[in-house]
């Protein structure tokens, strides 16, 4: 196992696991020409094919896109060269739902802000903001991730940041007292055929509805494993996805928010009677051998331990509730925390440090402030 990490003190570098990490700090606005160059660089480096495991929708853009020039050093499965990037971008992603029949929040991408003017006469406020594209992301963010927007005026004065070509969509915000937030995970060969297939239900994620997985639990979801793998099989995609889903109790139907064209963070989460994960079970694939069967473990919890805490007290008051959640894990998979690997857990804890005490310094100083126009109120 390799890793192309940020710096040398990445949580992951340190893994006992970690053969070898080669330092590598992008920021995702580089020439294309640069980062396939860098990455045949690591392939000789390694000597031998190595499978490929792209970890952000950037990279999974990269190596579709630049597929014939990384082959020689490195095993990944074949996709259309187009379709990450159109799984990746918000735009993309709502027409493929919308061509396919797939459930979606309504959305609009719009062109102007003219445009968003008269969205912001009609629309049914909250709403949600997200970039559009994925590298856009990086080079010009016009929000800070998935972003709430409680009214037009709200709107209107962000718009007004966003230059005269928006690179945002505008979504129906789905109330979370109605909603409950799924997950798919699966590997599909290259015929599209599912190699490995999970489902589970999110019960916290940060930030708040919005971020990365915080807990969850396998759930059994037949209906919606059969919804994701026709979707899959329609795209013609193969590969590993990651794909968030929401359902809506006011009309009972699965909405897919996000289609990641890559593993998750949370990917073990979720193996099989067998012992696989999608990463093994691409593993496996792509170097011609068979890919044991087996049903998911059901009950299984994931924990992300340095941010569930702050969700669980978010979480509290915001009338989102899972009832499919177990009420007990049959197991749990802690995030960062192994007894036989324990130095990326205390780097993590390390690196937390320094941002934790910041921020409760921030805060303590903005209640005291608060607390003092109160009174001089």
């Amino acid at each position: 196992m390799y890793a192309i990490t940020e710096d040398r003190w990445t949580p992951a570098a340190l893994s006992r696991y970690l053969t070898e990490a080669f330092v590598w700090p992008t920021t995702g606005t580089e020439d294309a020409a640069e980062l396939v160059a860098g990455l045949l660089r690591i392939g000789e480096r390694i000597g031998r094919p190595a499978v490929l495991l792209p970890t952000d929708e950037e990279a999974a853009v990269l190596i579709a896109e630049h597929a014939a020039e990384l082959a020689p050093a490195f095993l990944f499965p074949p996709v259309e060269r187009e379709l990450p990037r159109r799984l990746a971008s918000k735009q993309g992603l709502y027409e493929l739902c919308a061509e396919h029949g797939v459930p979606a929040p309504a959305t609009l991408c719009p062109a102007s802000y003219a445009e968003i003017e008269e969205y912001a006469r009609t629309a049914a406020f909250p709403v949600v903001a997200k970039n559009r594209e994925a590298f856009e992301r990086r080079r010009r963010p016009a929000v800070h991730g998935t972003t709430r927007i409680g009214g037009a005026r709200e709107l209107l004065a962000l718009a007004r940041e966003w230059g005269p070509a928006p690179g945002v969509i505008l979504q129906e915000y789905l109330p979370r007292e109605h909603a409950e937030d799924w997950i798919v995970h699966a590997y599909f060969d290259r015929d599209s055929t599912p190699l490995a297939l999970f489902t589970g239900v999110k019960v916290r994620s940060w930030p708040p509805h919005a971020g990365m997985t915080a807990h969850a639990y396998v759930v059994d979801n037949p209906e919606l494993a059969a919804l994701a793998a026709q979707f899959i099989k329609q795209l013609g995609f193969s590969g590993i996805i990651d794909l968030d889903w929401r359902f809506d109790r006011r009309d009972g139907r699965y909405k897919l928010l996000d289609f990641n064209p890559r593993m998750g963070a949370q990917f073990r989460l979720f193996e099989n009677e067998a012992g696989i994960d999608v990463v093994r079970a691409q593993h496996l694939d792509l170097t011609g051998r068979r890919v044991p069967e087996g049903e998911q473990l059901a009950g299984r919890r994931f924990v992300v331990e340095n941010i569930d805490l702050p969700a669980l007290a978010a979480y509290r008051r915001s009338g989102y509730t899972t009832p499919h959640a177990p009420r007990r894990a049959s197991g749990t998979e802690l995030a960062w925390l192994a007894r036989d690997d324990l130095k990326p857990f205390l780097t993590m804890l390390a690196r937390l440090a320094g941002p934790g005490a910041r921020h409760l310094w921030q805060l303590w100083r903005s209640r005291r402030t608060a607390v003092a126009s109160a009174a001089r109120g």
